[in-house]
């Protein structure tokens, strides 16, 4: 039983509050893009996602994925060719791709809600094109010209699809262990010869060819991560079977519908991108656009799981209310909405969804702030706010989104835990999303180890500075005390934590490596007070429709779950200790 209704109102409102018309549409990429465009692009696309994704869902599920072992083909679940059809003719997997190479030329803050719209209707088939976006991504930072107007196009329209092949049997994270080859031919082009895994839709059905981007080695490249370079390897060249081929598949969790292959190279004809033995320089530039997406999904996820949750609340009726004055005489029971501790676990899931929205929002707009803006200078702020917080919107959004489909299916008691309303499959589908793209711990060792010394500190002051010039924005309004005290409590202890991880973690690493998943959820909590403060002061300053309610949402977040700062902070003082000190053997 599928409940989802795309919060095409909650979107607006985000725009609004975080000067969507101000900080992008005045840049001249986007001047054609007023709130209005978007607003009739993201009805477009949830009637379509509604339409035709969200009744294959289920369906996905149940049906799984087809491999012929004699030809490696892949066949998807049925109505899934068709409903990608539809996608291209209604031009949506173009929407954020280059206009010069066929694309709409949107902002990401269009394509982060598209991608929530998708993925809560069908989280499957979401990452075939999310992969693809990645892909073009890559493309137009690194690739050459010839590469850019050759495969683009395509791309863009959906015509063609993209993977990410980094991952093989004895490499996942340590990529500098990748031992894929690839030879140089005499008309300039490679043969590439290895095995990947965990390739998510390395072969399917939908599309007319794959472009596979592969991580690979020449013959001469140094050890480790610096002699690591990047690939194109098509599926079909001029009409004909490349030698890459998926010789089996994962049997998964979750996401039963999406393909996630072994593809085997036996002297795959591939294509350099961009410089040799430099090419995490553009796996990286996928990998950050598939992170800030795939924090995404838990708000998605945690979104369709809230909206079921909440409409059995409504129907479902056991015991009395508490207070006598609020039962119902005309049943033998009250709606269990009615019952505080439902009413916790709704809100919970119900406040911090909408905080990760607006986060994603927060850094969809400095994103392009980022790569349009005309000042150097605020291009710069605007880049180290995205790489901050990138490694927080994919951990803390992937962990909270879980947790959150799982407090959903508790409010929903036994039924929950049944295939009849779908919850279970959210759970399921959600739980990859804190490994792939880098597993949270690995988000949280980036953050600690890469982005907080970076530039000598430059990323985390530069946020500072944004929370203390809100702050100082919100100090002569007495209704905006509510958020102003705690998000200037929890930055407190953000800062002094900082400060104190940055001493300790000089002098032992194994200390940073220890608090770094504590820290990161820290700060992640921290962000998210900051970004219900920002919406809170918009709606005190202006009048919008339900702004009172939203304002009681808001506190709700503040009182009850940004108090999980406290535990946080204990949690990273007390450093390695209980941790470290066990022999192999107590194990």
């Amino acid at each position: 039983m599928d409940y989802y209704k795309a919060p095409l109102a909650e979107m607006t409102f985000l725009l609004e509050a975080f000067q969507y018309p101000e900080r992008v549409q005045s840049l001249e990429a986007f001047e054609m893009f007023d709130i209005e465009t978007l607003q009739a692009l993201l009805e477009t696309t949830s009637n379509i996602a509604q339409k035709e994704l969200l009744p294959l869902n289920r369906v996905g599920d149940e049906e799984g994925i087809q491999w012929d072992p004699e030809t490696g083909d892949v066949t998807t679940p049925e109505g899934f060719k068709q409903a990608y059809q539809t996608m291209i003719d209604n031009g949506l997997f173009g929407v954020t791709g280059p206009a010069e190479y066929g694309g709409m030329g949107g902002p990401e803050i269009l394509g982060i809600f598209f991608s929530e719209i998708a993925t809560a209707s069908n989280k499957s088939f979401s990452m075939c094109p999310g992969l693809t976006r990645g892909l073009v991504d890559a493309l137009r930072a690194h690739g050459s010209d010839e590469q850019k107007e050759f495969y683009l196009p395509k791309l863009i329209s959906g015509e063609w699809s993209g993977t990410m092949c980094l991952t093989e049997p004895q490499c996942g994270t340590d990529l500098g262990l990748v031992r894929t080859k690839a030879i140089p031919q005499d008309d300039g082009s490679y043969k590439l010869t290895g095995t990947k895994i965990w390739i998510t839709f390395g072969e399917h059905d939908l599309a007319d060819n794959i472009i596979h981007l592969v991580l690979a080695r020449l013959p001469d490249a140094p050890p480790g991560i610096k002699g690591i370079s990047t690939f194109i390897v098509p599926k079909m060249i001029d009409g004909e079977r490349n030698a890459i081929s998926c010789t089996g598949l994962e049997h998964k969790m979750g996401i039963k519908a999406s393909p996630t292959c072994v593809m085997d190279m036996e002297n795959a004809t591939g294509y350099l991108v961009g410089t040799p033995n430099k090419g995490m320089r553009t796996m990286f530039v996928m990998m950050n656009a598939a992170r800030l997406h795939v924090g995404c999904e838990g708000i998605a996820l945690g979104e369709i799981a809230y909206q079921t949750a909440l409409a059995f609340a409504k129907d479902r009726r056991q015991s009395r209310s508490l207070d006598p004055e609020k039962q119902d005489a005309n049943a033998e029971a009250d709606n269990i909405l009615v019952h505080p501790d439902v009413r916790r676990m709704l809100l919970n899931v119900k406040t911090t969804t909408m905080a990760l929205r607006a986060l994603a929002t927060y850094i969809a707009v400095e994103y392009d702030v980022a790569h349009h803006h005309e000042d150097e200078e605020v291009r710069q702020q605007a880049d180290d706010l995205v790489a901050l917080l990138t490694p927080i919107i994919k951990s803390y959004g992937s962990e909270r989104g879980f947790e959150n489909i799982s407090e959903a299916m508790q409010v929903c008691g036994g039924a929950g835990y049944t295939t009849d309303w779908n919850i279970e499959q959210y759970l399921r589908d959600e739980r990859i999303a804190m490994i792939y793209e880098g597993t949270n711990h690995i988000q949280a060792l980036d953050l600690v180890g890469r982005k907080l010394p970076m530039k000598n500190g430059r990323l985390m002051q530069n946020f500072s500075a944004r929370v203390t010039e809100l702050i100082r924005g919100c100090k002569d309004n007495e209704a905006l005390e509510p958020f102003v005290t705690p998000l200037k409590d929890a930055s407190k202890k953000l800062t002094a934590v900082t400060w104190e991880l940055a001493a300790k973690g000089a002098e032992d690493r194994e200390v940073a490596g220890a608090v770094a998943s504590h820290y990161l959820n820290l700060f992640a909590l921290t962000t998210l007070a900051f970004v219900w403060t920002i919406q809170a002061k918009y709606i005190v300053e202006n009048e919008v429709a339900d702004g009172e309610t939203r304002l009681k949402l808001g506190r709700y977040f503040m009182d009850k779950v940004l108090p999980e700062v406290d535990y946080l902070v204990s949690a990273i003082g007390s450093g390695k200790s209980n941790i470290m000190e066990f022999d192999v053997e107590e194990f």
